[in-house]
């Protein structure tokens, strides 16, 4: 492992580290935010009419914002990793392709569901979660992809189709705990009972990379199983696990206290999610690092020039307080209650 690391006190060293920093925590952003809105959009079907109003309305000031961080992720990788950017997105090409298609199609139907005629209503609400589950299932694949190095094998179709699945129903229980905080009433219940159905599915999801990524390569195994990082790592397995229990107590006994009107811990599905969230990336970073495409091309191998990197850092140093500040503002200005959305 030492030797793959080069020397970081250079630029050429610590450049494409501090770049590979950004652009996960960008990738990271984008999963967590845009994902309870892609959920949302997973879950419409299952909502009556005005129902769907009200999730829309719920993630109507955020979700432009929360894009905002897939853009950033993917421009760190075309600028920063050229090399990189041309081996994955050339593999990747058809569910890139499938993810963009089904980020256009929600956009478009967001915006035209809310002005259109109540006999096209339904129309551009299918497209909603079509656009949604599209993008869902198809950054799943790209996830199992890279845990597989971007095999190109039935098996690896199946596996990653798979992983797409799961994660479609990690964003829907992202979305349903979103609504269980944001709604109140009935939807608040029926937000409750989306949460529970697709914890499940979630939870095989984070069983099936966690227990792939270590047994696909030997070095991802020797980092999880040597007897010197045991103390280090395996404290995610055990969080997640306990995260997983602490979510599930928390929906069965929401309902009960809601029948009170007692709304403590309406946060806590959600806030469980997001960290079950933050544990299977920190476990898929501390498997991949220092890899790109795993024993193939390492973040040095894969880095732009020390100079080029550097314009670009400078660059980067100015943008990413102003959009961590923006999304921050966002969230603060529409914290609590979501409200029917209106147009004149």
């Amino acid at each position: 492992m030492t030797e793959l690391i080069p020397d970081l006190t250079t630029q050429a060293g610590w450049l494409p580290l501090a770049f590979m920093i950004v652009m996960g925590l960008a990738m990271l952003a984008y999963v967590v935010l845009d994902g309870f809105d892609l959920g949302i959009g997973v879950l419409l079907p299952l909502a009556s009419d005005d129902d769907k109003d009200l999730m829309i309305a719920s993630i109507g000031p955020f979700w432009d914002a929360n894009e905002t961080w897939l853009v950033m992720g993917i421009g760190v990788l075309l600028v920063a990793f050229p090399m990189a950017h041309g081996v994955i997105l050339s593999t990747l090409y058809l569910p890139v392709s499938l993810m963009l298609i089904g980020l256009t199609l929600r956009g478009v139907a967001f915006d035209f569901r809310v002005k259109a005629r109540a006999d096209h209503k339904a129309w551009w609400n299918r497209a909603f979660f079509a656009g949604s589950t599209m993008t869902a299932i198809a950054q799943g694949y790209m996830l199992g992809e890279l845990i597989l190095g971007f095999e190109l094998s039935l098996f690896a179709f199946f596996f990653s189709t798979f992983i797409g699945l799961c994660l479609a129903s990690g964003y829907a229980l992202l979305g349903a705990s979103w609504l269980v905080a944001k709604t109140s009433g009935e939807q608040q219940l029926k937000a409750i009972r989306w949460a529970k159905r697709s914890v499940a599915l979630t939870a095989i999801g984070v069983g099936a990379v966690s227990l792939a990524t270590p047994l696909l390569s030997e070095v991802i195994y020797d980092k999880w199983f040597n007897l010197n990082n045991l103390i280090v790592v395996w404290p995610i397995p055990l969080i997640t696990a306990v995260l997983f229990v602490v979510l599930w107590r928390s929906l069965g006994r929401l309902p009960v206290r809601l029948a009170n009107d007692n709304e403590y811990g309406i946060w806590v599905p959600f806030t469980t999610t997001v960290g079950l969230f933050m544990l299977a990336f920190h476990g898929i970073a501390y498997s991949l690092f220092p890899w790109l495409v795993i024993d193939k091309l390492t973040i040095w191998d894969a880095a732009a020039a020390p100079e080029s990197l550097l314009v670009i850092f400078v660059g980067a140093a100015v943008v990413l307080p102003v959009v961590v500040a923006y999304s921050i503002y966002v969230y603060r200005v529409f914290r609590g209650k979501a409200a029917a959305l209106e147009y004149y």
